[in-house]
């Protein structure tokens, strides 16, 4: 016997393999997050609260997971990120600078110095050739289907309207992680140092939060024009083969 598929059928396979592909793009966005932002927040509290160690002590060692990370993937992935590499070279210049110093201000101030680095970078990018969000939002957009990717790759050429939005992205993203920056230098020489400690990381995760609201201007608009190339696509009668030679 023979079982036919009908079209609703093979509608709700079609969503169920999209919602579960976002849901691993999901995942692979946040993991990198709970590392850099949960951990370091959990290693201070327990190096600091639990074990008695001083304030520069803890936040030295709330550093070194992001760290350990950070030369664990380059290892990984046996290629040098040049961002990550700034990232690291900054982690450990503010740990030496604020043991050398005694600060825990300067520790927490150092974080803002990787801040307006990234975001600089990613802000300078959405007027270049190459918008460094991008390579996140692509994948995401497209979620691991062939012809969405496709589609994403005709509508990035060229300035049209789809080119615009995705330089939108990025230049929000930047302008998010750089108003995170100046807002957490400000409160490391202004608020307890023990209370920015915890406050430093939502102060991230609500940069984060504001940035991801944003670029959904953006993202929205890029879905719709997606969808659209990918059914124009589907009606785009099919190449004419050659002629075979008699």
């Amino acid at each position: 016997m023979v079982i036919q598929t009908t079209d609703a059928e093979r509608q709700a396979g079609t969503e169920q393999q999209a919602g579960a592909a976002a849901r691993r793009q999901a995942v692979r966005v946040l993991a990198p997050l709970a590392v850099d932002v949960a951990v370091p927040l959990g290693v201070y509290y327990l190096a600091h609260k639990a074990f008695g160690l001083d304030l520069v002590a803890s936040l030295a060692l709330s550093s070194v997971v992001p760290a350990v990370r950070t030369v664990a993937g380059a290892a990984r992935d046996r290629t040098v990120n040049g961002l990550a590499a700034l990232m690291l070279a900054v982690n450990v210049a503010g740990i030496a600078l604020s043991f050398l110093s005694g600060d825990p201000r300067l520790m927490i101030a150092k974080d803002s110095g990787i801040s307006s680095v990234i975001g600089l970078s990613v802000l300078v990018s959405a007027f270049g050739a190459r918008p460094l969000m991008s390579a996140g939002l692509k994948p995401f957009l497209t979620r691991d289907d062939a012809a969405r990717e496709a589609a994403w790759d005709r509508l990035s050429v060229g300035g049209g309207r789809f080119r615009g939005l995705e330089r939108r992205f990025s230049a929000v993203w930047g302008a998010a992680l750089l108003a995170e920056c100046a807002a957490r230098i400000v409160g490391a020489y202004t608020v307890p140092v023990e209370t920015m400690a915890w406050l430093g990381a939502v102060m991230l995760v609500g940069a984060i939060g504001v940035g991801a609201m944003a670029s959904g201007t953006a993202t929205e608009p890029m879905k719709e024009l997606l969808d659209a190339e990918v059914r124009a696509a589907h009606r785009r009668p099919a190449p004419a083969s050659a002629p075979v030679a008699a």
